[in-house]
């Protein structure tokens, strides 16, 4: 396969790495496994990207079966190729950071389109959603821990708690800097209502006679 591997086609390589399956059993295990909250998967693009990672002979069909009326199921199993290419985008992916785009820097670059007044209360609301989240998270991951469950399988969860802790500690101080005043863009343009310039238009007077 020319491009690089997408997170989704590394994580059906990764769970083909511990033996063969077809892809209902692939998402069943990623729910078991969490995986899904490291990655976005959807039903079709699991299907999508087994089909194409066969197609490129990172993974080949074993057998088809097909029980009672339910639809055929072909197990699949990785190859020598695919096992390397796994190995390969994996370390690419631990070693060099990659340039994302998140919707909060986005929102963070146009800061100033709102009042002061109205970002702050904004943040605030955005506060109280990454305190529940990380809650939840936190949860989940002690919960996991206590069933014996080794720290490997839990890093990506570590790195999502550290991430989200940090978005909630940058916006609660981002919200104090506004309602502090040690933040402000009063005097930027960008915040004044726009200016509507009215048409040049040109008056005609007429006179009783004609010319």
């Amino acid at each position: 396969m020319s491009r690089p591997l997408t997170p989704l086609a590394l994580t059906v390589l990764r769970m083909l790495c511990d033996g063969p399956m077809h892809p209902y059993e692939m998402q069943q295990r990623i729910r078991d496994h969490a995986y899904d909250q490291a990655v976005k998967i959807t039903h079709g693009a699991l299907y999508h990207s087994v089909e194409r990672l066969a197609g490129g002979g990172l993974i080949e069909p074993l057998e088809t079966s097909r029980e009672g009326r339910r639809p055929e199921r072909t197990v699949y199993a990785v190859t020598a190729a695919g096992r390397d290419a796994a190995h390969i985008r994996l370390a690419e992916l631990l070693a060099r950071p990659a340039e994302e785009f998140p919707l909060y820097g986005t929102a963070l670059a146009f800061i100033n389109l709102l009042p002061e007044a109205d970002v702050a209360r904004q943040l605030r609301h955005r506060a109280v959603a990454l305190e529940a989240l990380l809650a939840g998270h936190q949860a989940a991951h002690d919960a996991l821990l206590k069933t014996g469950l080794e720290r490997y399988k839990l890093i990506d969860q570590e790195w999502l708690i550290t991430r989200v802790r940090a978005e909630l500690d940058f916006t609660r101080g981002l919200a104090d800097d506004l309602e502090s005043g040690r933040l402000t863009w009063k005097d930027d343009d960008a915040t004044r209502p726009a200016t509507l310039i009215p048409a040049t238009t040109t008056t005609r007077h007429t006179t009783g006679g004609t010319s």
